[in-house]
């Protein structure tokens, strides 16, 4: 499925979702620079940011977004030091931005 039709769907169907994009990268992460997540409002997703206990975070962020409905810019850290304990060594770090659609 095309994440930006699946946007225009839910926009002309009065839906909401969130969309989150990866905005900055430095050094190894399970994605790349650009990629998007949607979260649409029942829950359900389009896309990726990575997979696995990032995507978990960012989907429970997207869903705290669209209950608030703002924006937010998350920054996560997949260097051994903060992240060994999640099983998220990738080593590197992303910034994942959150905007809030309907």
């Amino acid at each position: 499925m095309d994440l930006f039709e699946e946007i225009v769907r839910l926009r002309r169907a009065g839906q909401r979702g969130a969309l989150a994009t990866i905005v900055h990268t430095d050094g190894s992460i399970p994605s790349y620079e650009s990629s998007r997540l949607l979260v649409r409002e029942d829950g359900s997703i389009v896309g990726t940011v990575g997979g696995g206990c990032i995507e978990a975070e960012v989907w429970a962020e997207a869903r705290e977004a669209m209950s608030s409905g703002k924006p937010a810019l998350h920054h996560f850290s997949l260097t051994a030091a903060e992240a060994s304990e999640e099983g998220m060594v990738c080593g590197g770090t992303m910034d994942i931005f959150i905007d809030v659609m309907g």
